[in-house]
Protein backbone atom coordinates (compact mmCIF):
# COMPACT_ATOMS: atom_id res chain seq x y z
CA UNK A 1 0.00 0.00 0.00
CA UNK A 2 1.33 3.56 -0.72
CA UNK A 3 0.39 7.03 0.41
CA UNK A 4 -0.86 9.49 -1.79
CA UNK A 5 2.61 11.64 -1.66
CA UNK A 6 4.59 8.60 -2.87
CA UNK A 7 1.98 7.72 -5.47
CA UNK A 8 2.35 11.81 -6.79
CA UNK A 9 5.97 10.80 -6.52
CA UNK A 10 6.61 8.04 -8.99
CA UNK A 11 3.83 8.66 -11.14
CA UNK A 12 4.89 12.26 -11.56
CA UNK A 13 1.79 14.00 -10.27
CA UNK A 14 0.67 16.62 -8.35
CA UNK A 15 -1.14 15.40 -4.94
CA UNK A 16 -4.16 18.13 -6.02
CA UNK A 17 -4.56 16.11 -9.29
CA UNK A 18 -5.21 12.83 -7.88
CA UNK A 19 -7.36 14.62 -5.18
CA UNK A 20 -9.54 15.56 -8.26
CA UNK A 21 -9.66 12.46 -9.03
CA UNK A 22 -10.79 11.04 -6.14
CA UNK A 23 -13.61 13.63 -6.20
CA UNK A 24 -14.46 12.71 -9.70
CA UNK A 25 -14.98 8.69 -8.84
CA UNK A 26 -12.28 7.78 -10.79
CA UNK A 27 -9.71 6.30 -8.21
CA UNK A 28 -10.99 5.24 -5.07
CA UNK A 29 -8.36 4.64 -2.50
CA UNK A 30 -8.52 3.20 0.77
CA UNK A 31 -9.16 5.41 4.26
CA UNK A 32 -7.08 4.12 7.00
CA UNK A 33 -9.50 4.18 9.97
CA UNK A 34 -6.57 5.54 12.38
CA UNK A 35 -4.80 8.28 10.75
CA UNK A 36 -7.18 9.52 7.83
CA UNK A 37 -4.33 8.63 5.35
CA UNK A 38 -5.29 7.65 2.28
CA UNK A 39 -3.82 3.89 1.00
CA UNK A 40 -3.13 3.10 -3.09
CA UNK A 41 -2.98 -0.41 -3.84
CA UNK A 42 -1.81 -1.69 -7.39
CA UNK A 43 -5.27 -1.53 -8.70
CA UNK A 44 -5.78 2.13 -7.99
CA UNK A 45 -2.36 3.28 -9.16
CA UNK A 46 -3.04 1.39 -12.42
CA UNK A 47 -6.51 3.28 -12.29
CA UNK A 48 -4.33 6.84 -12.18
CA UNK A 49 -2.06 5.47 -14.52
CA UNK A 50 -5.18 4.98 -17.03
CA UNK A 51 -6.62 8.66 -16.42
CA UNK A 52 -3.11 10.10 -17.36
CA UNK A 53 -3.35 8.03 -20.59
CA UNK A 54 -6.52 9.28 -21.56
CA UNK A 55 -6.08 12.40 -19.80
CA UNK A 56 -2.94 13.08 -21.88
CA UNK A 57 -4.91 12.23 -25.04
CA UNK A 58 -7.04 15.38 -23.92
CA UNK A 59 -10.25 12.99 -23.58
CA UNK A 60 -12.25 15.00 -21.00
CA UNK A 61 -13.05 13.89 -17.39
CA UNK A 62 -16.75 13.45 -18.25
CA UNK A 63 -15.57 11.37 -21.05
CA UNK A 64 -13.23 8.96 -19.00
CA UNK A 65 -16.30 8.52 -16.40
CA UNK A 66 -18.23 7.58 -19.15
CA UNK A 67 -15.74 5.24 -20.31
CA UNK A 68 -15.10 3.75 -16.98
CA UNK A 69 -18.45 2.84 -16.58
CA UNK A 70 -19.13 1.37 -20.10
CA UNK A 71 -18.40 -2.78 -21.07
CA UNK A 72 -18.45 -2.17 -24.88
CA UNK A 73 -15.04 -1.52 -26.28
CA UNK A 74 -16.98 0.64 -28.89
CA UNK A 75 -18.00 2.71 -26.88
CA UNK A 76 -14.32 3.68 -26.15
CA UNK A 77 -13.25 3.74 -29.85
CA UNK A 78 -16.42 5.89 -30.77
CA UNK A 79 -14.77 8.45 -27.84
CA UNK A 80 -11.43 8.31 -29.98
CA UNK A 81 -12.89 8.66 -33.44
CA UNK A 82 -14.31 12.40 -31.90
CA UNK A 83 -11.10 13.12 -30.40
CA UNK A 84 -9.19 12.04 -33.67
CA UNK A 85 -11.76 14.22 -35.81
CA UNK A 86 -11.05 17.56 -33.70
CA UNK A 87 -7.49 17.26 -33.52
CA UNK A 88 -7.27 16.78 -37.39
CA UNK A 89 -10.04 20.19 -37.59
CA UNK A 90 -6.72 21.75 -35.14
CA UNK A 91 -4.20 21.01 -37.10
CA UNK A 92 -5.94 22.02 -40.40
CA UNK A 93 -6.68 25.40 -38.44
CA UNK A 94 -2.98 25.38 -37.39
CA UNK A 95 -1.78 25.46 -40.57
CA UNK A 96 -3.73 28.25 -41.56
CA UNK A 97 -2.62 29.86 -39.01
CA UNK A 98 1.52 29.35 -39.91
CA UNK A 99 0.01 30.48 -43.35
CA UNK A 100 -0.81 33.48 -41.95
CA UNK A 101 1.86 34.34 -39.94
CA UNK A 102 4.44 33.39 -43.07
CA UNK A 103 2.13 35.32 -45.59
CA UNK A 104 2.41 38.36 -42.71
CA UNK A 105 6.62 37.99 -42.87
CA UNK A 106 6.47 38.09 -46.36
CA UNK A 107 4.61 41.45 -46.48
CA UNK A 108 6.87 43.03 -43.78
CA UNK A 109 9.76 41.88 -46.33
CA UNK A 110 8.15 43.60 -48.86
CA UNK A 111 7.88 46.74 -47.52
CA UNK A 112 11.05 46.94 -46.03
CA UNK A 113 12.51 46.50 -49.50
CA UNK A 114 10.08 48.26 -51.66
CA UNK A 115 8.58 51.26 -49.84
CA UNK A 116 8.43 54.17 -51.98
CA UNK A 117 10.19 52.73 -54.82
CA UNK A 118 9.42 51.78 -57.84
CA UNK A 119 10.11 48.49 -59.48
CA UNK A 120 8.80 46.22 -62.39
CA UNK A 121 7.15 43.01 -60.69
CA UNK A 122 4.82 40.16 -62.05
CA UNK A 123 1.14 40.16 -60.64
CA UNK A 124 0.68 36.27 -59.93
CA UNK A 125 -2.85 34.87 -60.82
CA UNK A 126 -5.72 35.67 -58.46
CA UNK A 127 -9.78 34.12 -58.76
CA UNK A 128 -11.73 36.74 -58.59
CA UNK A 129 -14.98 35.54 -55.33
CA UNK A 130 -16.93 38.65 -55.53
CA UNK A 131 -17.21 42.19 -54.87
CA UNK A 132 -17.57 44.64 -52.39
CA UNK A 133 -18.79 48.11 -51.93
CA UNK A 134 -15.78 49.38 -50.23
CA UNK A 135 -13.61 48.57 -47.43
CA UNK A 136 -15.72 50.22 -45.42
CA UNK A 137 -18.74 48.22 -46.45
CA UNK A 138 -19.09 46.43 -43.17
CA UNK A 139 -22.49 44.93 -43.96
CA UNK A 140 -21.07 43.17 -47.42
CA UNK A 141 -18.17 41.87 -45.30
CA UNK A 142 -20.21 38.36 -45.55
CA UNK A 143 -18.36 37.39 -49.17
CA UNK A 144 -14.95 37.68 -47.23
CA UNK A 145 -15.72 35.23 -44.74
CA UNK A 146 -17.12 32.90 -47.09
CA UNK A 147 -14.77 32.88 -49.93
CA UNK A 148 -11.41 32.89 -48.45
CA UNK A 149 -9.32 31.46 -46.20
CA UNK A 150 -9.89 33.57 -42.52
CA UNK A 151 -8.58 32.60 -39.58
CA UNK A 152 -11.64 31.80 -36.88
CA UNK A 153 -12.48 34.96 -35.29
CA UNK A 154 -10.58 37.62 -37.66
CA UNK A 155 -12.32 39.08 -40.94
CA UNK A 156 -9.03 39.91 -43.10
CA UNK A 157 -8.66 42.41 -45.73
CA UNK A 158 -5.39 40.93 -47.59
CA UNK A 159 -7.74 39.44 -50.08
CA UNK A 160 -9.43 42.52 -51.14
CA UNK A 161 -8.39 44.37 -53.92
CA UNK A 162 -8.77 48.07 -55.10
CA UNK A 163 -8.87 48.01 -58.57
CA UNK A 164 -8.53 51.68 -60.08
CA UNK A 165 -8.66 52.34 -63.93
CA UNK A 166 -6.92 55.76 -65.31
CA UNK A 167 -5.62 57.77 -68.33
CA UNK A 168 -3.49 61.09 -68.45
CA UNK A 169 -6.95 62.67 -67.54
CA UNK A 170 -7.24 61.09 -64.15
CA UNK A 171 -8.99 58.17 -62.26
CA UNK A 172 -12.34 57.21 -64.37
CA UNK A 173 -13.55 54.08 -62.01
CA UNK A 174 -12.85 51.91 -59.17
CA UNK A 175 -13.84 48.78 -57.69
CA UNK A 176 -13.30 46.49 -54.84
CA UNK A 177 -12.88 42.81 -55.48
CA UNK A 178 -12.54 39.61 -53.28
CA UNK A 179 -9.87 37.71 -54.99
CA UNK A 180 -7.56 34.43 -53.98
CA UNK A 181 -4.25 33.40 -54.99
CA UNK A 182 -4.57 30.67 -57.64
CA UNK A 183 -1.94 27.69 -56.80
CA UNK A 184 -0.39 25.36 -59.62
CA UNK A 185 -2.70 22.84 -58.79
CA UNK A 186 -5.70 24.90 -58.88
CA UNK A 187 -7.29 23.09 -61.64
CA UNK A 188 -11.54 24.01 -61.00
CA UNK A 189 -11.29 27.71 -60.84
CA UNK A 190 -14.98 29.05 -61.20
CA UNK A 191 -13.99 32.69 -61.34
CA UNK A 192 -12.62 35.46 -63.24
CA UNK A 193 -8.45 35.27 -63.68
CA UNK A 194 -6.39 38.23 -63.52
CA UNK A 195 -2.56 37.61 -63.73
CA UNK A 196 -0.14 40.60 -65.70
CA UNK A 197 3.60 39.28 -66.19
CA UNK A 198 5.12 42.43 -65.88
CA UNK A 199 3.81 45.55 -63.87
CA UNK A 200 5.46 48.57 -62.22
CA UNK A 201 5.30 47.62 -58.64
CA UNK A 202 5.75 49.86 -55.22
CA UNK A 203 4.37 49.98 -51.68
CA UNK A 204 3.22 53.05 -50.51
CA UNK A 205 2.34 54.31 -46.99
CA UNK A 206 -1.41 55.85 -45.52
CA UNK A 207 -3.49 56.21 -42.36
CA UNK A 208 -3.79 59.01 -39.89
CA UNK A 209 -0.79 58.84 -38.70
CA UNK A 210 1.25 59.74 -41.74
CA UNK A 211 -1.23 61.98 -43.74
CA UNK A 212 -4.60 62.17 -41.70
CA UNK A 213 -5.38 59.02 -43.97
CA UNK A 214 -6.09 61.22 -46.81
CA UNK A 215 -6.97 58.88 -50.52
CA UNK A 216 -3.78 57.79 -52.22
CA UNK A 217 -5.52 58.20 -55.52
CA UNK A 218 -2.59 60.88 -56.34
CA UNK A 219 0.09 57.98 -56.51
CA UNK A 220 -2.15 56.30 -59.34
CA UNK A 221 -2.84 58.21 -62.71
CA UNK A 222 0.05 61.62 -62.41
CA UNK A 223 2.66 59.83 -60.65
CA UNK A 224 2.39 56.47 -62.58
CA UNK A 225 2.95 57.93 -65.65
CA UNK A 226 5.53 59.77 -64.96
CA UNK A 227 7.66 56.93 -63.82
CA UNK A 228 6.16 55.10 -67.22
CA UNK A 229 7.23 58.19 -68.75
CA UNK A 230 10.87 57.99 -67.40
CA UNK A 231 11.23 54.33 -67.96
CA UNK A 232 9.80 54.24 -71.15
CA UNK A 233 6.54 51.74 -70.39
CA UNK A 234 3.48 52.36 -71.75
CA UNK A 235 1.21 51.83 -68.73
CA UNK A 236 -2.42 49.74 -69.45
CA UNK A 237 -4.35 51.83 -67.53
CA UNK A 238 -4.91 49.66 -64.43
CA UNK A 239 -3.91 49.50 -60.99
CA UNK A 240 -4.31 46.93 -58.15
CA UNK A 241 -4.32 48.02 -54.61
CA UNK A 242 -4.40 46.20 -51.15
CA UNK A 243 -3.71 46.26 -47.99
CA UNK A 244 0.01 44.79 -46.38
CA UNK A 245 -0.19 45.31 -42.98
CA UNK A 246 -1.42 47.98 -40.44
CA UNK A 247 0.79 49.62 -37.75
CA UNK A 248 0.16 51.97 -35.40
CA UNK A 249 1.93 55.11 -34.13
CA UNK A 250 0.98 57.20 -31.00
CA UNK A 251 -2.60 55.31 -31.66
CA UNK A 252 -2.85 56.41 -35.00
CA UNK A 253 -2.59 53.70 -37.87
CA UNK A 254 -0.15 53.64 -40.33
CA UNK A 255 -1.27 51.39 -43.44
CA UNK A 256 1.10 49.53 -45.84
CA UNK A 257 -0.37 48.98 -49.34
CA UNK A 258 1.09 47.42 -51.75
CA UNK A 259 0.10 48.63 -56.02
CA UNK A 260 0.72 46.78 -59.41
CA UNK A 261 -0.10 48.97 -62.37
CA UNK A 262 0.21 46.32 -65.64
CA UNK A 263 2.39 47.39 -68.71
CA UNK A 264 2.20 46.58 -71.50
Amino acid sequence: MYTIGQVASFLGVSRDTLKYYEEKELVKPKYDDQNGYRKYNQFDIHDVVTINFYRELDIEIKKIQEIRKSKNIDDLEYVLEEKEEKILEELEYKKLLLKQIRSVKEDCSKIKEHLGKFTVKEMKPLEVKGEITDYTAYNEYEILRNSTENLKKAVTLTSARRVIRFDREGIKDDKFIIVTKVEDTDKNLKGEVHAYPKCIYTVVENGRAVDGGKSIDHEVGERLLKIAQEKGYELVGIAYINILLTMYEDGLERVFLEMYSPIK
